[in-house]
């Protein structure tokens, strides 16, 4: 590998969102020389927090709530609170509004849950306790990938639900609450909800929140990524921010490089090291669905109709099953629906810091197809007004993000993509490639550690901690 500086490493990451960081994490905790590269200013990928329309009104731009970091099994492990990072518990998890009745809630409790599920609580406690009390088992096996599983008996248990389409397992329940609240769940996949597997999303986001929660990070995501950057300085990481890497003899020795890029910018910047045919392959990773933003300062909170919603950390926006089915659905295939499903963020109401004198802050976004150019400011606040009547009212400034404008500020967003590829059934455990060794590549000392790897999307550094292990045991001898 040609190298554009004199010094020598043992590792390099290129990309330093939360994958990239957790890899840099794990190999200089095993002693390792390492170095990340990131293209922007600042670390962070999907976790950063910016004042993008108003001085003293923090932002977070991707990732809000971050029900995965307080779960996966390797950022748990890292003292990062010792490093400055605060987890603020919202009051409810999320709650689903419904026109003219009250929101379902999802509480931390799952009994509390499950009581006001009414018709549904007895079936709500069978299909969420197996979960809760298997969650420390069940999650090291499904946020990685394809293997024999540590837990097989509670995987197979839990593999049976999760593998339904939404659309399907939706049936065991009887009223229209608790199909509604779990729609919202399942349609974190961006995907049609008729697609298999869509339940285990549904599945995971209740057991997060009957575990350890749906927390927001004091300060914004940024304080995750910071947290992360000084632990790795701590063990003895390097860190360049501004230098964007457009091929490999940019980067200095090492003996293994980790990308934290999808397959589209690894065959660009490596493509010379590998064969046609697996670039072949690369070229052929399908994208996922696109998303449109909208982050809003307003004069006082939105004026729900059902005040419980005003505790809940995050809000999703459908109405019913069959609403956001729909919507998913025409999504998938291309078109933009009047109604979307939309997801809501309340920061400001838990972690006043972010905001100056008495104003707040809001986060939304709904899903578009990939490269949609669609401006859905008027969808995504009717269907706000819908369930808080007079919120138009309460904006005073707002800013918007459609997919090119996501591309435009992380590279890895392509086409508004931020699961880092479709996450369907065809492509959960192949990504990018290969299902039996997804991180590892052709040529030699060069890996995949992005959310273009199992276990995909979301701020839990899995994949990075994934591929970390490969290359520590393949071109270190270190297990």
């Amino acid at each position: 590998m040609n190298s554009a500086s004199a010094i020598s490493y043992d590792a390099v990451v290129v990309g330093s969102g939360p994958n990239g960081l957790a890899a840099a994490i794990r190999l200089a905790d095993k002693g390792l020389h390492v170095k990340v590269f990131e293209a922007a200013e600042t670390a962070g990928g999907g976790m950063r927090t910016k004042e993008i329309i108003r001085p003293g009104y923090r932002h977070d731009i991707c990732s809000a709530i971050h029900p995965m970091a307080v779960s996966s099994p390797y950022l748990k492990q890292l003292p990062l609170e010792k490093f400055g990072l605060k987890w603020i518990h919202p009051v409810h998890p999320a709650a689903h509004p419904l026109d003219n009745e009250p929101a379902a809630i999802l509480f931390n409790d799952l009994y509390e849950t499950a009581f006001h599920l009414q018709d549904d609580e007895k079936t709500y406690k069978e299909l969420t306790e197996p979960i809760v009390e298997n969650w420390d088992g069940l999650t090291q096996d499904f946020l990685g990938p394809l293997r024999f599983p540590s837990h097989p008996f509670k995987l197979a248990s839990f593999g049976l639900k999760g593998l339904q389409p939404a659309s399907f397992f939706q049936k065991r329940f009887k009223t229209q609450r608790a199909k509604a609240l779990f729609a919202g769940m399942a349609a974190h996949s961006l995907l049609p909800l008729n697609s298999f597997a869509t339940s285990a999303i549904g599945l995971v986001f209740f057991g997060a929140a009957h575990t350890n929660g749906w927390p927001i990070a004091a300060g914004g995501s940024q304080s995750i990524a910071d947290a992360m950057v000084h632990y790795f300085k701590s063990l003895g990481g390097e860190l360049e921010t501004g230098f964007r890497v457009e091929k490999l003899s940019q980067l200095p020795k090492a003996k293994a490089v980790l990308f934290d890029l999808t397959p589209r910018q690894v065959s660009r910047i490596a493509g010379d090291a590998f064969s046609p045919g697996y670039k072949k392959k690369l070229r052929a990773y399908r994208l996922g669905s696109g998303v449109f933003k909208i982050d809003y300062i307003l004069k006082e909170p939105v004026p729900w109709k059902d005040p419980e919603c005003m505790r809940s950390g995050t809000v999703h926006l459908g109405g019913t099953f069959d609403e956001i089915a729909a919507s998913e659905k025409a999504m998938s295939e291309g078109h933009h629906p009047e109604k979307p499903f939309v997801l809501v963020a309340q920061q400001s109401l838990f972690d006043p810091k972010r905001v100056q004198e008495d104003g707040h802050t809001l986060w939304t976004y709904c899903h578009v197809p990939n490269g949609s150019t669609r401006d859905m400011t008027m969808a995504i606040e009717n269907q706000i007004e819908r369930f808080a009547p007079g919120f138009r009212d309460v904006i005073d400034e707002k800013r918007t993000m459609n997919c090119a404008d996501f591309e435009e500020y992380n590279a890895n967003y392509i086409g508004g993509d931020i699961n880092g590829g479709r996450q369907d059934i065809r492509q959960l455990f192949s990504r990018p490639v290969n299902i039996i060794n997804p991180y590892a590549t052709p040529a030699d000392g060069i890996y995949f550690c992005s959310s273009s790897t199992p276990p995909g999307g979301g701020v839990h550094g899995m994949c990075g901690y994934h591929a970390a292990n490969l290359a520590l045991k393949k071109e270190f001898g270190i297990r």
